[in-house]
């Protein structure tokens, strides 16, 4: 099973139509603190392995992190394990703050 990838603009336009998804960021705290999607809950990269349980198999769960190469690792683990329904924000969050919130501060 391969991992969808998913463009900003879609990832918005499933929070705007209130789709039940779980915004995964896979950054650090710092990082997290700076500036993030609202919603979103952090998770660092490294600690997913053991945190697998906070985590719903059947939950279509969305994986974040800056520019979307710790997020693809996360995803691929997470579809590995046995996870169904993920998806990678493409461009991550700089990209996210660029197309759709540019409250979302960039570094």
């Amino acid at each position: 099973m391969t991992v969808k990838q998913l463009s900003a603009t879609e990832l918005k336009n499933k929070i705007q139509q209130e789709e039940k998804l779980l915004l995964l960021d896979v950054r650090e705290p710092h990082e997290f603190e700076y500036a993030h999607i609202a919603n979103s809950v952090l998770i660092p990269l490294n600690q997913i392995p053991k945190r697998l349980g906070e985590l719903d198999p059947q939950q279509e769960i969305v994986l974040i992190c800056h520019h979307g190469m710790r997020s693809q690792q996360a995803a691929n683990y997470l579809v590995q394990s046995g996870y169904k329904n993920i998806a990678n924000l493409t461009g991550g969050i700089d990209v996210w703050s660029c197309a759709c919130d540019s409250s979302v501060r960039r570094y």
